[in-house]
């Protein structure tokens, strides 16, 4: 099958968009292969301190035999569920890396915040800009000039792509993202969103809902809804950043530590020293890219991702925006209904065919740039692959199989929708984000009196009153990475929804974020530019009626365009004091919009390329 027509334009056009950004990135990681960050340049003081607490056999291969060092760059703690496994990873990776003849050393630690448990919480504030604190510890951690590969252990939310943006400024060197699994699943998502509801009602008490929330989230592991974690790993694995098939193998499995061990060796193999060198920065690429947007549309993937892949892609010089992701989404199928598109949560989805169906599918529709390179020796078509335990404990891949079950997973030929399961929408309210695998067809157009609010907890006191029932789009202001640093608004979704199933026409609209975990109450987020700025959507006033429509891609208020230009926006307040949101003032200040990727450090990075873009591209020392 030939490559699709639309695919191949906007993959072209990003290439010419990014010539400049591109080429400099790319100058500037050779500069970093020849002058930068490594070992044999170390002073013998240097590389002394490098190797002090290691054992006597790695400091004999670490000095005198120069072999291949690993730097293991780690988001462990054990709060987070997804990433309490990480503890155990290091040590196991030591044997593995030694197995090949290699060494590895942990690199240093990001922060792994959660935003499960930050949600509705001032702390929430903080989450987007976690993203450029974990680039740049992951920075600081390569730094050191040790490695000759980047073993990257994060799983959720702002981390795999701070783990991202950060090595890829180090793309010189081979890297790899390392899952540790989803937990195994337990409470049914229909009966937890059920619990939630009612309690929002006061219907069943705070005890009640505990139990419910428990037994959902119950063990180690990452949480069992494709929200933006496990959207996280469909990314990494379209971008051919892991080995195959590795998203959703089950946390403490022994086909889990075989895959762990099977990265690592292969990690050595693609290292600056090995036999088959594969740096970050010739991996994640326009077509890798391109992949990623494919993969989000064709799975109905977190809505996150509209900012993550941007910065991803900003950090390898790459500039991709929301036209890029528009165009793709009409011509790439949504292929599964995992929840909150619909019931089965990755388990189940990874059963009945998982990721490698899902790519097995797209690269025979044309759909995917199958040359892209990766990690894996025989490129994109290693990730049409399924992996099993094989008899002598290692893995062993066999090709991917049709779906078992399509109303989970379906084929590119006979698709649950023929677009993307996320489109862009726009009018005169800006451009914003909808997430329409999640929504049912009948509501993908809502046409009612807007209700403005300026934070979410005034939202979920005015439904509690009764001020939402009735038809109504709530638009939720001074969300946006300058306003507030653009926390997820999830906690609005039970509360909506309890209206929403009472037969109101219910639509938000807001600056801010929802999350992977959006559902069906229909959405437009990241709106921009953001009200804080000055931006459309801070001129809406309650009673205007808004159109949201994600047939027609309009997102707009009926207003007499005279009075709608009159009008004076509203000034959002913000309460960004306390709980340490005080120092990400300068984070705040600085961020770019959602559209650009949202990152304070990458903006800040791209004004200081501009100014030494001719010393970078003629080689002077910068």
């Amino acid at each position: 099958m030939s490559l699709n027509s639309v695919v191949e334009s906007v993959t072209s056009r990003i290439i010419e968009r990014s010539k400049t950004s591109r080429r400099r990135y790319l100058t500037l990681m050779e500069r970093n292969r020849e002058k930068g960050a490594d070992r044999s340049r170390l002073t013998c003081g240097n590389l002394a301190h490098a190797v002090a607490a290691s054992s006597a056999a790695d400091k004999q291969e670490l000095v005198f035999e120069q072999r291949p060092n690993l730097g293991i760059v780690t988001t462990y703690n054990d709060m987070l569920s997804a990433h309490e496994p990480y503890g155990r990873y290091p040590e196991q990776m030591k044997i593995f890396a030694r197995e090949v003849g290699a060494t590895a050393q942990v690199a240093g630690g990001a922060p792994a915040m959660c935003d499960g448990v930050t949600q509705g919480q001032e702390g929430m504030d903080l989450s987007l800009f976690s993203r450029d604190v974990i680039a740049q510890s992951t920075a600081i951690g390569l730094s050191h000039a040790m490695y000759d590969g980047v073993a990257l252990l994060g799983i959720c939310d702002k981390i795999v792509p701070g783990l991202l943006m950060g090595a890829l400024r180090f793309g010189h060197l081979p890297g790899m993202l390392i899952p540790s699994g989803p937990m195994t699943s337990g409470l049914p998502n229909k009966e937890k969103v059920r619990v939630r509801q009612l309690y929002v009602q006061g219907k069943i008490g705070k005890d009640e809902l505990m139990k419910a929330e428990m037994a959902s989230y119950h063990s180690e592991g990452t949480c069992t809804f494709y929200g933006t974690a496990n959207t996280n790993q469909m990314m990494a694995e379209f971008l051919g950043l892991m080995m195959p098939d590795s998203s959703f193998i089950p946390v403490d499995t022994s086909l889990r530590q075989a895959m762990t061990r099977a990265s690592v060796h292969r990690l050595v193999e693609i290292s600056a020293k090995g036999k088959d060198p594969r740096p970050m920065a010739e991996v994640v690429n326009e077509k890798a890219i391109v992949n990623a947007i494919v993969g989000l549309m064709a799975t109905g993937g977190s809505t996150n991702h509209t900012i993550h892949i941007p910065a991803v892609a900003r950090a390898a010089g790459i500039i991709v925006n929301w036209e890029d992701f528009a165009e793709l989404s009409a011509v790439v199928p949504t292929l599964c209904k995992v929840y909150p598109s619909g019931p089965s949560d990755v388990n189940k989805f990874n059963e009945v065919g998982g990721l490698p169906t899902v790519i097995s599918e797209l690269s025979g529709a044309g759909l995917l740039h199958r040359d892209a390179p990766t990690i894996s020796e025989n490129g994109l078509d290693d990730y049409a692959r399924r992996a099993l335990m094989g008899n002598d404990k290692n893995v062993v891949y066999t090709p991917a199989k049709p779906s078992s079950d399509l109303e989970i997973l379906r084929s590119a030929k006979e698709p649950f929708h023929q677009g993307g399961g996320i489109q862009l929408l726009q009018g005169n309210l800006g451009r914003g984000v909808y997430k329409s695998s999640a929504v049912a067809d009948n509501l993908l157009t809502i046409e009612a009196p807007a209700r403005v609010f300026q934070s979410q907890t005034a939202v979920k006191e005015a439904q509690k009153a009764g001020e939402l029932h009735r038809d109504v789009v709530v638009v939720v202001i001074g969300q946006g990475p300058r306003g507030n640093g653009m926390p997820e608004l999830h906690n609005l979704i039970p509360s909506l929804g309890v209206e929403l199933d009472q037969g109101f026409k219910i639509a938000l609209v807001t600056d801010g974020r929802l999350s992977g975990a959006s559902g069906k109450v229909p959405a437009v987020v990241h709106v921009g530019p953001e009200a804080q700025v000055g931006g459309p959507l801070a001129k809406v006033r309650d009673g205007d009626v808004i159109r949201v429509c994600a047939r027609s891609g309009k997102l707009e208020a009926l207003v007499d365009e005279k009075e709608w230009a009159a009008r004076t926006p509203t000034k959002p307040h913000r309460a960004t004091a306390g709980t340490g949101r005080e120092l990400f003032a300068l984070m705040r200040e600085a961020a770019p919009s959602a559209e650009e990727g949202a990152s304070p450090m990458l903006f800040m990075m791209d004004r200081e390329l501009e100014e030494i873009g001719d010393d970078v591209e003629k080689g002077t020392e910068v």
